[in-house]
């Protein structure tokens, strides 16, 4: 008996799973596919072999018996999972499930990869999708270590032509931002040279967005300030313009979110004599790997808004 239940069909457990639900013969052989004379038989043959009744034949219906219970509980589980690996398979195939690992600078994020995400979440809310924003040198540290699918991160000095599919996304304005109370909100064009003895707030040295920085205030025959405070945090940089005149150092992108609603931060944004630009960003994808259906269907909605 116990080998015979091990051996059971799915169109068998589909069959109890349906009776139990549905009440009738009938209306469960519909929903398995088959005639009713067909179910009547499946069911016959799991009753003699199993040498007890697995559902009492009522006037209103069919009900299971104790022993009948039993089978339907277990085959009720295994049919929903059965269900359930059926539509995550259809889903993974379709893009529309899985799971997707992605990287980016602030800016990219914020701009391209967020906005792709949730669009492609409204299709497909299944799929599962990491995110993780953090520096060009984190991000390609785990790009090489297959921890994303794809970045979107600057590439720096070194040649990953060989390792990567490398194409060009978008390039990036640094901007200065200050508390709407600091002295020189209201002031106009300000050169770097009247900000130098300030506070400033600014990534550490070797992010792209302070080396712009740097060339910024050595195309003007200064040193960079001293008064510095290092950190790559918005929350952080947003903590410090509250609470004091310090200058921070953010790109367009972030800009954007803190000024715009729901936010519309009491902020605003100094206004340099001399634009500061920072080098551009990438789609990288590793060359080696297999991509995930999930994963592609977020690259095309990323280049897509490239685009």
């Amino acid at each position: 008996m116990s080998l015979y239940l091990r051996s059971l069909r799915p169109v068998q457990l589909r069959l109890i799973a349906a009776i139990a639900q549905l009440g009738k013969l009938r209306l469960a052989a519909d929903l398995c596919g088959m005639t009713t004379p067909a179910a009547s038989r499946m069911l016959t043959d799991m009753e003699t072999q199993l040498d007890t009744e697995l559902f009492e034949r009522r006037p209103k219906g069919m009900v299971p018996t104790p022993a009948g219970a039993v089978l339907v509980r277990h085959a009720s589980k295994l049919v929903h999972d059965v269900d359930q690996m059926a539509a995550e398979f259809d889903a993974h195939l379709a893009g529309k499930g899985g799971a997707v690992r992605v990287g980016a600078v602030t800016g990219g994020a914020l701009a391209i990869v967020i906005p792709a995400i949730l669009e492609m979440k409204r299709e497909s809310p299944l799929v599962d999708v990491s995110l993780d924003v953090s520096s060009t040198a984190q991000l390609m540290h785990g790009l090489e270590r297959g921890e994303f699918d794809f970045t979107l991160s600057r590439v720096g000095s070194d040649d990953y032509s060989r390792d990567f599919d490398i194409t060009p996304a978008q390039t990036e304005s640094v901007l200065l931002m200050v508390r709407r109370g600091h002295p020189l909100a209201e002031a106009g064009p300000v050169a770097l040279a009247d900000l130098q003895d300030a506070m400033w707030t600014m990534q550490d040295r070797g992010a792209p967005i302070r080396h712009a920085l740097e060339i910024a205030f050595h195309d003007e025959g200064i040193d960079l300030p001293e008064n510095l405070i290092k950190t790559a945090s918005v929350v952080a940089i947003m903590a410090l313009l509250r609470d004091s005149d310090v200058i921070a150092v953010i790109t367009q992108e972030v800009a954007d979110l803190l000024l715009s609603p729901p936010y519309n931060a009491d902020l605003v944004l100094l206004e340099t004599q001399k634009p500061i630009s920072i080098e551009p960003y990438y789609v990288l994808c590793p060359r080696d790997r297999l991509m995930s259906q999930a994963a592609r269907t977020l690259l095309e909605r990323v280049r897509a808004r490239l685009k």
